[in-house]
């Protein structure tokens, strides 16, 4: 048995990670965290609590569940961690060039949508104008 200093319940890891049930429950079905079953209830060990630091940092970076899921499988390899760190940084570096290059388009797209809003103001500052002389 796993001593309960380190385990934590369902409700305490939702607690901790400010996570649901529901995602608990999910991540456990996409093979990325294996609690431990006692009947129903679910007891996550440190492991599961590592596992899901690393699955909620790579969700904020933009990985895919998949793409999260082969990087932690690498961590059972056996060269010490050689390869999963390897893998994490080369994947780590396509996102952030990926993340770089949204920046730079919406960058651009802000740019052009504030010149369309200005000249949208000029033509309806140049219709009231015409309005106004009209009346």
């Amino acid at each position: 048995m796993i001593d309960s200093d380190e385990i934590m319940t369902i409700r305490q890891m939702c607690a901790a990670y400010d996570v649901t049930p529901r995602t608990l429950r999910f991540y456990e079905a996409k093979e990325l965290i294996f609690p431990v079953r006692e009947g129903q209830k679910r007891l996550f060990t440190k492991r599961d609590r590592a596992r899901l630091k690393l699955i909620l940092r790579g969700k904020r970076f933009g990985f895919s569940l998949e793409e999260i899921r082969q990087l932690l499988e690498l961590y059972h390899v056996g060269d010490q961690q050689q390869t999963q760190l390897q893998a994490t940084y080369d994947v780590a570096q396509e996102r952030l060039a990926d993340m770089e290059r949204q920046r730079e388009e919406l960058g651009e797209a802000i740019e052009d949508f504030k010149e369309q809003m200005d000249w949208l103001q000029k033509v309806i500052t140049s219709q009231a104008s015409t309005r106004d002389a009209a009346e």
